[in-house]
């Protein structure tokens, strides 16, 4: 895999505590399983220790931040670093989210709710029908996670043509069923599941995206 001499190269562990700055969850079991995987390729002292670049920590920001951020499945994720690695152009994002407000490193990415309405664009009164339903749910002391962005934002974009808040009560009841099987699979499966989870919701996403496209096709026939 190269020599792992140079000044430059990284353990596991410095890697971990880098990319813990912006992914508080990962691990160094999420690591190895993401070199099994193949997304990145660390070199090899003489006695078999792992050894990182700060490139292989960049493609590792990349590869945690598009599961993060996009539910994409590693196999796609790994199409997307060959394409780079063969020169192309950065991959186009396939969903675009709602940008979120800055967060300290090392913190839990939990938001006001001011920080939650700058970053949708909307006003607190969509918040608060939002809440009423269950499509948003605040924490103890009231600051909310990260995706309470997304919702809102999607909910007003969804608004103009005629849904509100009430009548997105069905996703709610669908993404915790949803997130019910997921949970009970991963459980099954131990630390393994838990490493996999990020891949089953992305799979989970692409199902549930066929269906509806499916079953809208089937109404218009």
């Amino acid at each position: 895999m190269g020599d792992a001499s140079g000044s430059r190269a990284m353990s596991i562990g410095a890697v971990l505590e880098l990319l813990r700055q912006d992914f508080p969850d990962i691990s160094i079991s999420k690591i190895r399983y993401l070199e099994d995987q193949g997304l990145v390729e660390p070199l090899r002292t003489a006695a078999g220790y792992r050894k990182f670049t700060p490139e292989h920590v960049e493609r590792l920001r990349y590869v945690l931040g598009v599961q993060r951020d996009h539910y994409l499945p590693l196999r796609v994720i790994r199409e997307h670093l060959d394409a780079l690695d063969q020169g192309a152009p950065a991959a186009p994002r396939l969903v675009e989210v709602a940008p979120e407000p800055p967060v300290e490193a090392g913190t839990r990415r939990r938001f006001t709710r001011g920080e939650v309405l700058a970053a949708a664009a909307v006003d607190e009164a969509l918040l608060a029908e939002l809440e009423s339903h269950g499509l948003v749910v605040a924490r103890p002391g009231g600051d909310l996670d990260a995706d309470a962005a997304a919702v809102a934002r999607a909910a007003a974009e969804l608004g103009a043509f005629g849904l509100e808040p009430r009548h997105l009560r069905a996703f709610r009841t669908a993404a915790d069923r949803e997130a019910g099987l997921i949970e009970q699979v991963t459980r099954g499966r131990g630390q393994a599941g838990g490493q996999s989870a990020p891949e089953l919701t992305a799979l989970c996403v692409q199902l549930h995206s066929a269906l509806l496209k499916a079953a809208l096709e089937r109404g218009q026939s």
